[in-house]
């Protein structure tokens, strides 16, 4: 993920290893990470069982909150791809019956927005 994607809020995929290297505490003894996104200081990890956000606080990043969302209480989600000249793709999750989107993350170019909404569309439709 380069600064300038950085810079603007845009995620970038995560190595799968370093991935359990570093959230891998979170996980129960069946759960396995899929996929996993970077922003800037925040990491959001889609597992066999949930999706994990990952929002790191204050200037220092030492405080931490570690939000779970079960895919059945996701009732809907959408993806739009990016243009011809847009930098990113974006990603919105809708969760039980809420009118807005409570999740909205954004993905540059080196992420395939379609392998994301696949893994997302098992969980939530199987």
């Amino acid at each position: 993920m380069g600064l300038f994607s950085g810079l603007l809020g845009n995620a970038g995929a995560v190595d799968q290893a370093q991935l359990v290297k570093d959230y891998g505490k979170l996980l129960t003894p069946t759960e396995t990470i899929e996929l996993g996104f970077k922003l800037i200081r925040d990491t959001f990890i889609f597992t066999n069982k949930r999706m994990i956000l990952v929002d790191k606080q204050g200037i220092t990043g030492s405080k931490v909150e570690y939000l779970s969302v079960t895919y059945k209480s996701i009732s809907r989600f959408s993806i739009e791809t990016a243009g011809t000249f847009d930098l990113d793709a974006e990603l919105k999750i809708w969760i039980s019956s809420e009118v807005q989107p409570s999740i909205r993350k954004q993905f540059n170019k080196s992420v395939d927005v379609y392998e994301v909404q696949k893994v997302l569309a098992q969980h939530v439709l199987g």
